[in-house]
């Protein structure tokens, strides 16, 4: 594992336990490929790396780990690009916003507080009641347009 993924264990690990979730060690090992991937990954990607590590893993196995994460709050699904990041927010929120660049293929989760509330006083308008949303958008980061 590389330096900038064992604090992130570290703190999956404290996380998982303080609210009762088993962080395996599969679950712990995808984890750490999600975090060393520094961009979206794949499943599939996943798995490839994942078979560097240890013999013969099946992809039911890192489908699994993702989901526990998922659930967990450890990691995003960018719908758009069908793959996964590290979360880098609170853990505990129940929306997300990414701002995905279409030129270097970076994602940054960013907190939208405004967008929350308006989403939030729309969805109570409405009689919903929202699980989890997310918000995808596609453009070129700063360092891309410069």
């Amino acid at each position: 594992m590389c330096g900038k993924c064992s604090p992130y264990l570290d703190f999956a690990a404290a996380y998982c336990a303080g609210r009762g979730l088993r962080l395996t060690a599969p679950r712990a090992q995808v984890l750490g490929i999600v975090v060393e991937a520094g961009k979206p990954i794949t499943a599939y990607e996943a798995l490839a790396v994942l078979g560097q590590q240890v013999k013969n893993p099946k992809p039911p196995t890192v489908y699994r780990a993702l989901d526990f994460l998922q659930q967990a709050g450890l990691v995003h699904r960018i719908e758009s690009l069908n793959a996964y990041v590290a979360c880098h927010g609170g853990h505990d929120h129940h929306s997300s916003q990414f701002l995905i660049c279409d030129d270097c293929g970076t994602v940054q989760e960013v907190e939208s507080g405004p967008l929350d509330k308006a989403i939030g006083d729309t969805t109570e308008k409405m009689g919903f009641v929202s699980g989890h949303w997310s918000a995808e958008i596609h453009g070129s980061c700063k360092k891309c347009q410069g």
